[in-house]
């Protein structure tokens, strides 16, 4: 199956999708909240996005090309921290969550995105690739020092303005491992660059959204519907400023729950709407 709303599901999922359709299961699994962010570059006549390949030893998703996230820290919803763009009041009405809530989702962005790619989305972040970032990212990555402890030292501003909130969406209740994961675009940072540094990816690339969505169609590229839906909607713009300009009219807040049913052919497919 090559759309997503109705998307068939691969034989790992589909035996804990009937189960689940069967009243057989477990009750669901509480979502844990994250965020991811799709990074956007300028190329020739459009843009391109970063994807990575989560390794095949990772729990979820293993061999699915995703965007850089992860989890948030509870710790940083109370986190004092510099902090230049919306507010965590601003980003509660956003991303329908209390401030400090959104404010944990949006540190989470910026982490994840620094601890997978190398870029931080900080004022006055810039060669991020010399040795003693990536002593700082490591730290991070070990949970040795939280995001705010590493600005400060740092001397460095939080950019939540470099954020832009797209979507949100819930992992199906059939699935034991299930997020509530926010989806943000932003712009590759002037003098920043990507970096291989991801220890749950074993390939990263940038992509134009549309040769990425043909890759999923022709079966060359595995994503999850999230990837596919983001990339088929980014590939509707021309360039990184309109994107950028179309945040304003998204709804990041409510979320969209994929659903599985029984197809007339007898397999299980997930419905978005």
């Amino acid at each position: 199956m090559t759309g997503v709303d109705g998307w068939r599901l691969p034989e790992a999922f589909e035996a804990h999708a009937r189960r689940y359709l069967a009243g057989d299961s477990e009750p669901p699994a509480v979502p844990r909240v994250a965020a991811t962010v799709v990074l956007l570059r300028p190329a020739d006549a459009g843009f391109e996005a970063y994807v990575l390949r989560r390794a095949a030893s990772m729990a979820f998703a293993s061999g699915m090309y995703a965007f850089p996230g992860g989890g948030v820290d509870p710790a940083d919803a109370g986190a004092d921290l510099g902090w230049s763009g919306p507010s965590p009041e601003e980003w509660a009405r956003r991303l329908g969550r209390p401030a400090g809530e959104a404010q944990a989702v949006v540190c989470a962005a910026v982490r994840e995105v620094f601890e997978e790619a190398g870029v931080l989305l900080a004022e006055g972040a810039t060669d991020t690739g010399s040795d003693g970032w990536e002593a700082d990212r490591q730290r991070l990555v070990r949970r040795e020092e939280p995001l705010a402890a590493l600005l400060a030292r740092r001397g460095l501003v939080l950019r939540s303005d470099l954020l832009g909130a797209w979507a949100r969406w819930i992992t199906p209740e059939f699935e034991a491992r299930r997020f509530d994961t926010y989806f943000f675009v932003a712009a590759l940072p002037d003098k920043q660059l990507t970096r291989d540094v991801s220890g749950e990816a074993d390939l990263t690339m940038w992509v134009r959204p549309a040769d990425a969505v043909a890759g999923f169609e022709q079966g060359r590229i595995a994503m999850l519907p999230p990837t596919v839906v983001m990339l088929r909607e980014l590939a509707g713009y021309p360039d990184i400023a309109a994107v950028l300009a179309a945040v304003a009219g998204r709804d990041a807040a409510t979320a969209v729950t994929p659903r599985p049913e029984i197809a007339a052919d007898g397999s299980v497919r997930l419905r978005i709407r």
